[in-house]
């Protein structure tokens, strides 16, 4: 029987902010950014809900947890979009996984 390659232990993924990366509320403007070296993105409330999660202590799969759980949605879906999404912003060093 051949492995699943697409499998992945979310559990064992706990992503965080690197060095120089910050999420941070600007009261002026009353928005989210998730600053980094010579880059500025706007969340929009599903990725500001995933990123008030990454603090470097939860891993993917509490993530997706804690998430289905609010939003009332099933966690394997939830836990797909949110590797997806972090995956991104790993690929542009905003998040280490």
């Amino acid at each position: 029987m051949k492995a699943d390659a697409t499998h992945i232990d979310i559990a064992a993924i706990v992503p965080a902010l690197p060095r120089g990366v910050r999420l941070r509320f600007d009261e002026s403007r009353q928005q989210w950014f998730l600053l980094g070296p010579e880059r500025v993105f706007e969340p929009d409330e599903i990725a500001l809900e995933i990123l008030q999660r990454v603090d470097g202590a939860r891993s993917v799969e509490a993530i997706a947890q804690e998430l289905a759980a609010a939003f009332e949605a099933d966690r394997d879906e939830i836990a797909a979009d949110v590797m997806a999404f972090l995956r991104g912003l790993a690929d542009q060093r905003m998040v280490d996984l």
